[in-house]
């Protein structure tokens, strides 16, 4: 894995747990970052859905795919 980019920030976990699943499905592996930071700060951090900048553009393709479905 090389350079992690942020795909997208989300307080709706089932939405992040959706499309970390959609990513896994078209072979993108994810990492998920500050998920425990809300509970410290409130709603002023948002997980971070990341994936490897090489899969950036094809991770953004398939999560808009998979939100119009």
């Amino acid at each position: 894995m090389g350079c992690m980019k942020e795909l997208l920030s989300t307080s709706d976990a089932v939405r992040l747990s959706y499309l970390r699943v959609v990513l896994a499905d078209a072979g993108i592996e994810t990492v998920v970052l500050d998920a425990g930071a809300g509970s410290l700060w409130g709603a002023a951090i948002w997980p971070r859905l990341m994936v490897d900048e090489d899969d950036l553009p094809r991770a953004r393709r398939v999560v808009a795919e998979a939100e119009r479905s």
